[in-house]
């Protein structure tokens, strides 16, 4: 059963916002970065993907540039926001090619996988005050 965008908690502990609608993302293809027990990569974190960052994925065995017209997926260009599996994000971390990240629409679930310092560090929504935030 797939989740309700309204009933899940993005890292800055307020309500998931949209991650993208052109090209539509998400495991639900909702536009959030909703998840749900079907989604077993924990497709969580709301990049900004950039160009290495699609090199790397491609690399990985993740073609995220490929259109594949077949699952209704265009493909991604650097600055299209998508649902990333929150293990991919981390591993371009660590590879120092991480995508910028849209805190406000990165599920709360990416903490199981991802520390929020390094989604910090990528943040390209950054909130006015996140002085009280764990």
């Amino acid at each position: 059963m797939q989740p309700e965008p309204a009933d899940e908690r993005n890292v800055l502990g307020g309500p998931l916002q949209t991650c993208g609608i052109d090209p539509v993302t998400g495991f639900y293809r909702d536009g959030h970065c909703t998840s749900g027990p079907e989604d077993l990569g924990s497709h969580t974190v709301c990049a900004v993907v950039s160009a290495d960052f699609l090199v790397m994925q491609r690399d990985l065995g993740n073609d995220l540039s490929t259109p594949r017209p077949e699952y209704g997926f265009p493909g991604l260009k650097p600055g299209d926001r998508w649902c990333v599996v929150a293990v991919r994000w981390l591993q371009a971390y660590q590879a120092g090619a991480a995508a910028g990240v849209v805190l406000a629409a990165t599920n709360a679930r990416a903490l199981e996988i991802v520390p929020i310092e390094a989604l910090r560090q990528h943040a390209v929504d950054v909130p006015d005050d996140i002085s009280g935030l764990a």
